[in-house]
């Protein structure tokens, strides 16, 4: 085993590029597969452990990962991955009969008498909105680094968003629909946050207003109408009418996207949403003032309830009745929280903030990350054991990771 680095200065610019270095020298090149797209099933030391499964959000996360990357580091590399990434997103992900992508599928490049075949098996055709918002994610950085046709994509993206899922009459996205775009009875917040993230990347990218003030919209509905449903705290599931749903996957609290339980990583994820509003506020005539307190507000219970006292981190999940439901620490979970909490350091001055942040960052250097291999552990015990060797499978590519140290990065100036 690796011997632990040394702690690092963790409100150092070298600290955090190092270590996203570090990070994508865990996936490039190994990720890349030349028949197209990524790999997208990694154990620890990097082996891939499924050749063929292609998921959604693994495919547009990637592109984000090689976009950010690129925009930083400029290396040509990153940027040919993003391309590499794209045309595999609208040529194979992409469904041509209904202008949707396809959730799951099966990827096989096979030689065949001195030839190449490719051939594609869709093993989920639902859309999912949570997939489109990191489509329109992926389209949003591709265009900041510089994939000229990208910026149409974004249009067309949010379009069939709009087409699709969005539901005025609630000011928010329903979730789920089949092939045939029949919508299911479900309600999320998750996918509606993640459209929020998406919309201020397509403002961030285009300067479109509407975009941003999409974004608003959506954070006003989930963490203040919604979360008034729950006691001030924003519960993940939700029946056709927005009504709470207590009972959602309530012996599946820790299903990949719909676990049940508040989520603490999602208060803090909503936490660094709101603030990056808040930012740009001036392009905005909504009430923006209550955006810092209520995300002080989401953040401060997100610690309240779920930081572990005895072993560090965050939990992953607490009960209606507050307690821990999953005490399992996700890598996800404290890298959000992490970037959060720099910058409700940075906006209010709050020196606990910035003292939260090193405890964060402490605890994922000295459980979380692998300093050997590279990239993060996904899943711990509550006792920070490990639970599997698989580092990456369908949906991490470290996108949370990284992402985190690019939102701090932007406030460091050392």
């Amino acid at each position: 085993m690796t011997a632990l680095p040394a702690l690092p200065d963790f409100r150092r610019r070298a600290t955090l590029l190092n270590h996203i270095q570090h990070t994508m020298q865990f996936y490039y090149p190994r990720a890349v597969d030349s028949s197209g797209g990524f790999y997208h099933f990694f154990q620890d030391d990097g082996q891939i452990y499924d050749a063929h499964t292609r998921h959604l959000v693994s495919s547009t996360r990637f592109i984000f990962t090689f976009s950010m990357a690129y925009r930083h580091f400029q290396q040509p590399e990153y940027l040919a991955q993003v391309r590499h990434g794209l045309c595999f997103l609208r040529d194979v992900q992409r469904d041509a009969n209904n202008g949707g992508y396809n959730w799951l599928i099966c990827w096989r490049s096979e030689q065949t008498d001195g030839e190449t075949g490719d051939q594609k098996t869709v093993l989920d055709s639902d859309q999912h909105c949570y997939g489109l918002a990191f489509v329109l994610l992926a389209y949003a950085q591709a265009s900041m680094a510089g994939v000229s046709e990208a910026r149409d994509y974004i249009a067309e993206t949010f379009a069939l968003m709009e087409a699709r899922f969005w539901q005025a009459e609630h000011g928010l996205y329903a979730d789920q629909a089949d092939q045939d775009w029949q919508l299911s009875s479900y309600r999320g917040q998750n996918a509606n946050m993640h459209a929020c993230e998406a919309l201020l990347s397509a403002f961030e990218a285009t300067g479109e207003v509407h975009y941003l003030q999409r974004a608003y919209l959506l954070a006003k509905n989930i963490t203040q109408r919604q979360a008034a449903l729950a006691n001030g705290l924003i519960w993940e599931h939700y029946d056709a009418n927005w009504q709470v749903d207590w009972d959602y996957n309530r012996d599946d609290p820790a299903n990949l996207f719909r676990p049940w339980g508040f989520q603490p990583g999602h208060f803090t994820e909503w936490a660094k949403l709101l603030l990056l509003i808040e930012r740009q506020s001036a392009h905005l005539l909504e009430d923006c003032t209550w955006l810092l307190p209520r995300a002080e507000q989401l953040f401060n219970s997100a610690w309240q309830f779920a930081w572990d006292k005895e072993h560090g981190g965050l939990c992953y999940g607490f009960a209606p009745d507050l307690s821990i439901c999953d005490g399992d620490k996700y890598f996800w979970v404290q890298a959000e929280s992490l970037a959060a909490a720099a910058m409700l350091a940075a906006r209010t001055g709050k020196d606990s903030y910035w003292q939260q942040y090193q405890q964060l960052w402490e605890y994922s250097w000295r459980n979380l990350i692998d300093h050997e291999h590279g990239a993060w552990y996904r899943i711990l015990s509550r006792d920070n054991r490990k639970l599997s060797n698989q580092k990456s499978p369908a949906g991490k590519v470290d996108y949370h990771t990284m992402g985190a140290c690019y939102e701090v990065l932007a406030l460091l100036t050392n």
